[in-house]
């Protein structure tokens, strides 16, 4: 009996020692097999610090804003030095979309240039009149009495008394009545009485006496004893010295009368622009009193002599004054077009370029969202569009809106290393220069 005991035993520890074998070679194999594989996602690109938003050479490890309230812009891993590696700017397609920048291509064509400068209306002194009386006497009555009192041609203005003018009446009076009664007398006496009649004639016209009266006088009426002075324009009395009952003297000036029609703009040219301007150029005019308004005028005259001080140059321009609009002493606003420069010559919209202060440069558009700064050299400047003489070629894309913004937005700083501009420094070479101390 013990010994079948014995032998059921020691197979049982057999079944068992083969089973547990199993078991355990299952779990290491099942340990050693290679999990089944699972797609990895793209990985994030590396942040590697925030910038300063206006282009300073300041960076931080952690966003914050600046002295404006802007926020630092982000700077990841390949973004920046990929492209400053080439002397290039990359910006993602949505901040250029946002930015809205906008390219134009570099071409040929014809520019002109419009001058500015200011002036002043004044009255056209080939349109003024004097009246002055050439003989003494007194005036007896006012028909124009107030100063910018509108007057028209032949307008009675007063009537003067001159004791003169009476005798000189009766005078070419008397001669006329004897040149009548003389037909019969001998022709040396005719003559004379002819000659004589001749010099009181030229006399009273010497003084302005109107052929009206000159007319009755000879027609045998009495002479009269006051003489109307007439205005020899239409325009407006702009001074008046006359008043009743005062005595006058010969070429005393009663009246100045302007003619208002046409005035004149005396406008200050700068020196250096002085050669821009030409004789029968047009000109776009504009007055404060009348911002809605735009006159049109043209160079008449350019004045032979320079302000000293001021390194100017007077230029005269003529223009119509319908109405009367324009006054005398306005201050006017003058857009002189400068001579129309013919050739065909590369040109870049004066937005797209940008003034560093020592140098000019333009944003050449790659594209991809790339950029590349180029210094350039300029030639004349246009209204809208300068002339580039050198740094781009004709065809090539030109940033024209948003340009300065990229500079912000981008580190542009970074890619003018090439053009001796010093790049930023990164925040972990701080770190480590901090950490060295």
């Amino acid at each position: 009996m013990r010994g079948k005991a014995a032998v059921i035993v020691l197979a049982l520890v057999a079944v068992l020692g083969t089973a547990g074998g199993y078991w355990f070679g299952s779990r290491n194999m099942a340990a050693h097999e290679p999990a089944p594989a699972i797609s990895a996602a793209p990985a994030a690109p590396k942040l590697l610090y925030y910038r300063n938003p206006m282009g300073l050479p300041d960076t931080s490890p952690v966003p914050k804003k600046d002295s404006m309230g802007m926020d630092y812009v982000a700077v990841y891993e390949g973004e920046a030095e990929a492209a400053a590696d080439e002397g290039q700017v990359k910006i993602s397609p949505d901040r250029i979309q946002k930015l809205g920048v906008r390219s134009e291509a570099v071409e040929r064509r014809a520019i002109d240039r419009v001058l500015r400068a200011v002036g002043k209306i004044e009255i056209d002194e080939r349109r003024m009149h004097t009246v002055a009386p050439k003989f003494e006497g007194w005036i007896d009555r006012l028909h124009v009495n107030s100063t910018g009192q509108p007057v028209g041609r032949g307008q009675p203005l007063f009537d003067a008394y001159s004791p003169e003018l009476v005798s000189a009446q009766r005078e070419y009076a008397i001669a006329m009545q004897g040149v009548a009664g003389m037909q019969d007398a001998a022709p040396d006496a005719q003559a004379s009485m002819r000659a004589l009649a001749d010099a009181s004639l030229a006399r009273l016209k010497n003084w302005d006496i109107s052929d009206e009266q000159i007319q009755q006088l000879r027609s045998g009426k009495d002479s009269r004893r006051t003489l109307t002075f007439r205005s020899p324009i239409a325009g407006v009395v702009i001074e008046k010295k006359a008043v009743q009952g005062m005595r006058f003297m010969p070429g005393e000036a009663l009246y100045q009368i302007a003619d208002l029609s046409s005035v004149w703009i005396v406008a200050d040219v700068f020196e250096q622009d002085l050669a821009q301007v030409k004789v029968g150029q047009s000109a776009s005019v504009t007055i404060n009193a009348y911002p809605e308004r735009q006159f049109t005028a043209k160079v008449a005259y350019i004045y032979p002599t320079l302000n000293a001080q001021t390194r100017t140059v007077p230029v005269r321009l003529e223009l119509a004054n319908p109405g009367g609009l324009l006054k005398p002493a306005m201050y006017a606003n003058i857009d002189i077009v400068g001579g129309l420069q013919q050739e065909q010559v590369l040109t870049v919209p004066a937005s797209a370029v940008i003034h560093s202060g020592t140098r000019q440069i333009v944003l050449i558009e790659l594209g991809e969202g790339r950029f590349a700064p180029r210094a350039v050299k300029l030639g004349r400047q246009g209204e809208q569009y300068v002339e580039l003489l050198d740094g781009v070629q004709e065809g090539e894309k030109v940033v024209v809106s948003a340009n300065f913004l990229i500079d912000a937005e981008s580190n542009l700083k970074a890619a003018l290393g090439g053009f001796g501009a010093p790049a930023a420094t990164p925040p972990e070479a701080t770190t480590d220069s901090h950490k060295g101390h």
